[in-house]
């Protein structure tokens, strides 16, 4: 046994050793390139998918290399930065402290302003020296390593709708899309692929897509979306999924601090309008082997058996993923006939009416669309119910439903719960989806998730008394 533990120590001692040295030669790099910085943002992600973290003088990064500490309730936290003590996390065990330590390659200028900050994830270890398992980033990194076992790696790429907002409401106290700047022309009409609603905010879009450049983040140009003042922007393909929800996350913080200098908001919230289309983040995904080859295809471009078994998989562990996808009340109102987003578990070839897209394209590009989660929705849990439903395909080879032809909303399939109580339930009974993500991890999201409901469901409505007041 003694043995044993000398090896585990030895094994972390030299983990730590590389780790240190690899962030110095980073470090070096990055201050020779920004030699005015001042201070660097040190990040956690949080179940909700917001960095959590400090500001520290630039001088700190020379001991940022052996790691900083913070309490594990971060990960125990709900939307309001609020410690939900049934996580277990907390006050329970005495708010104990965990060395985090920065994650390789993350370091990069801050949007807040790119000369004088920089900015670098971390990653949280338990006691032990092992990844702390509650962490949305390990959790997705367990789960992907379950396919790298196989032999098989994830190709993915990430998108995301938003909307700009502008700082006041309405009369009526509403939401509304900003003026185009420098007017008072305020565009209220949906504008698919307007390239007059692109020119009208160029400024603020041409502001993030030079930060993106500069924070080495690989996005497309912003497209215009269904609605007034929505854009999505498209992520490049990576085999690297941790690299993938990395760079979401940093362009979400990025997108939200470009639009504040221009006096107006971005949000990614999943329905911000009651009257026009939620914003999602839809995640596509093919398979490599060993040897580089597309698996998701057969020789002739056509639909593998192995994607056969993973769409199996994804389809059946989806309504209790909902837990993750939607993971706010308000992300529910997405789910409704007419808004461009599917109600069902089902898949089919070129239809953008189903929840798992087969799009166009030759055998090298043969993949699957994701197309259920909310803009909301932390990108590390979403690919982590995405590539557990994938690994539950393989292990358990479920029958496949036929796809769907034409308009998938009026057709029978597996419905989502559209209610967060709902999707709840189904994530805490599905055994299968949580033993993937992980049990302790699985506990916490639940208590966390189930405390936020609780506390919206307690709160009185304007609606509701405009309704019932007199009425009642």
């Amino acid at each position: 046994m003694q043995t044993n533990i000398v090896e585990v120590e030895n094994f972390v001692q030299h983990n730590e050793e590389r780790r240190s040295s690899a962030f110095q030669r980073e470090v070096k790099k990055y201050l020779e390139r920004y030699p005015l910085t001042q201070h660097i943002d040190v990040l956690l992600t949080d179940l909700n998918g917001s960095f959590r973290g400090k500001r520290i003088p630039v001088g700190g990064l020379s001991k940022l290399e052996k790691g900083c500490y913070f309490p594990a309730s971060v990960f125990a936290m709900d939307i309001l930065g609020n410690v939900v003590e049934e996580a277990g996390l907390g006050q329970e065990l005495g708010e104990p402290d965990h060395i985090c330590v920065p994650v390789a390659g993350t370091l990069m200028p801050s949007a807040a302003d790119p000369e004088y900050i920089g900015q670098v994830l971390l990653t949280m270890l338990d006691e032990d020296g092992t990844p702390f398992d509650v962490e949305p980033r390990n959790v997705l990194n367990q789960v992907w390593q379950r396919l790298r076992q196989r032999g098989l790696s994830p190709v993915v790429a990430v998108e995301l709708e938003f909307y700009l907002i502008d700082r006041q409401r309405d009369a009526e106290g509403y939401l509304q899309p900003p003026c185009a700047p420098g007017t008072q022309e305020r565009n209220t009409q949906s504008q698919v692929y307007s390239v007059d609603n692109l020119n009208h905010f160029a400024d603020v879009l041409s502001e993030i897509d030079e930060l993106a450049r500069l924070q080495g983040i690989p996005a497309d140009g912003a497209v215009a979306e269904a609605s007034p003042g929505q854009f999505e922007i498209n992520l490049h393909h990576t085999n690297d999924v941790l690299l993938a929800c990395d760079h979401g996350l940093a362009l979400k913080r990025l997108v939200r601090m470009v639009a504040e200098k221009h006096n107006i908001q971005a949000t990614f919230m999943a329905k911000p309008y009651e009257e026009h289309a939620g914003s999602g983040m839809h995640v596509h995904i093919s398979m490599l082997d060993n040897q580089g080859n597309n698996v998701l295809a057969d020789e002739d471009g056509e639909d593998s058996a192995l994607l056969k078994q993973v769409l199996a998989g994804m389809i059946a562990l989806m309504p209790a993923s909902m837990a993750l996808l939607a993971p706010n009340v308000n992300a529910y109102r997405r789910f409704q006939p007419g808004m461009y987003v599917p109600t069902q578990a089902s898949w089919g070839h070129n239809n953008r009416t189903v929840a798992l897209r087969i799009p166009c394209g030759d055998r090298d590009n043969h993949r699957v669309e994701y197309r259920v989660a909310g803009a909301d929705a932390n990108p590390y849990l979403v690919m982590a119910a995405i590539l557990a439903g994938m690994v539950y395909g393989l292990e358990t080879r479920l029958p496949l439903p036929e796809p769907v032809t034409g308009n998938g909303l009026e057709q029978e399939g597996l419905p989502f719960p559209i209610r967060q109580s709902d999707a709840l339930y189904e994530f805490e009974h599905q055994l299968a989806l949580k033993a993937l993500l992980g049990e302790r991890f699985s506990h916490v999201y639940l208590a966390c998730k189930t405390d936020e409901l609780v506390q919206f469901e307690r709160l009185i409505t304007e609606t509701e008394i405009e309704w019932m007041l007199k009425n009642a």
